[in-house]
């Protein structure tokens, strides 16, 4: 099986059946009298993001991509596991992609973590390698293909070719980081406490690198100076605004791999652009903000959420052809 471990969402993909789970990286926690054991995972952990009592604890294990709680983390594979197999196939080969910039040694962790959760062996793939992959872009030839994953907490900017990685940079900013900026944009204009759960729904109904349209949303949160509920409306200018300072990181980023880009590749990619995958690509209006400020044509994937993880799976079908791109620690 292969396993898109994101910090958002983790997407398990199973060899000849594609994606067959995809749930978000939450793990609710109770605490009793000091013993801790897990009470639910998945979709029905995030639903108790910020709504939980005094004993219990929603926990996202994961943290820019990389993992900031081992045991919960572990606790995570091993549901996904039996929930995947249904017992059936107690120890299965596992394939997990990592972000380029994360270290051996959180390399090592996430290796543990899959063999702690009852996985025979643990082989690592590279993200941007894994989504070019899904996104269907020629990186076993020698010809330039540039990806921009920008997921929930990181975004992987890579320049492939000849099947391997020419430039790569993981950068620290990416849905989360949206999200954040969010909440502090609404206390900052409008006095409104919003949680992160609210920030991500306006990201996903308003949430525009250019604005073009002039519908409100409403969202409600808590007055600041009042300390009383309230509803205020934002318009598409508001959340470009928010999220203008995360995007020029990003443009930045991007224009950082091309000038570190080999001038052969760089005329290769003035005709194939560069592709954009991961949640953040559906942000409106991206592609044309990245196009705008690089000169560059860019495309979103055709189903840029779930690419990463079908890129995994075909790297672990085509084992032979991929074998080069996978690594164990």
């Amino acid at each position: 099986m292969a396993i898109d471990l994101g910090t958002a969402n983790t997407l398990v993909v199973l060899k000849g059946k594609g994606v067959v789970l995809n749930e978000p990286s939450v793990v609710a926690v109770v605490d009793n009298k000091g013993k801790k054991s897990v009470l639910a995972v998945g979709d029905e952990a995030k639903t108790m993001l910020g709504r939980t009592p005094g004993n219990i604890q929603a926990i996202r294990p994961l943290r820019d991509g990389v993992i900031a709680d081992f045991i919960v983390t572990e606790e995570m594979i091993k549901h996904f596991i039996k929930k995947v197999h249904k017992k059936t196939l107690a120890n299965p080969r596992i394939l997990i992609c990592v972000p380029t910039g994360s270290t051996p040694v959180e390399r090592k962790a996430i290796q543990d973590s899959a063999l702690a959760a009852g996985a025979r062996r643990v082989q690592l793939i590279e993200e941007p390698i894994a989504a070019a992959i899904g996104a269907g872009l020629p990186i076993s030839e020698a010809t330039g293909s540039m990806i921009v994953d920008i997921g929930g907490g990181t975004s992987e900017i890579a320049v492939m070719s000849l099947g391997g990685l020419v430039y790569s940079k993981s950068l620290r900013v990416a849905g989360d980081a949206m999200d954040t900026a969010i909440v502090n944009y609404m206390r900052k204009e409008y006095n409104l406490l919003i949680g992160d759960t609210t920030a991500e729904k306006i990201k996903k109904e308003m949430g525009t690198a250019i604005p073009t349209g002039t519908n409100t949303y409403p969202v409600k949160g808590r007055d600041l100076r009042s300390g009383t509920p309230k509803e205020v409306n934002i318009t598409e200018e508001d959340t470009a605004e928010a999220l203008n300072d995360i995007l020029k990181e990003m443009v930045n980023a991007i224009k950082d791999a091309l000038e570190n880009t080999p001038p052969e590749l760089s005329a290769d990619l003035v005709d194939m652009g560069l592709t954009l995958t991961g949640g953040g690509a559906l942000l409106k209006n991206i592609d044309k903000r990245f196009s705008k400020e690089t000169g560059l044509p860019v495309h979103v994937a055709d189903d840029p959420l779930s690419c990463v993880a079908v890129g995994t799976g075909k790297a672990l079908d085509q084992e032979e052809t991929f074998s080069t791109m996978l690594s164990e620690y």
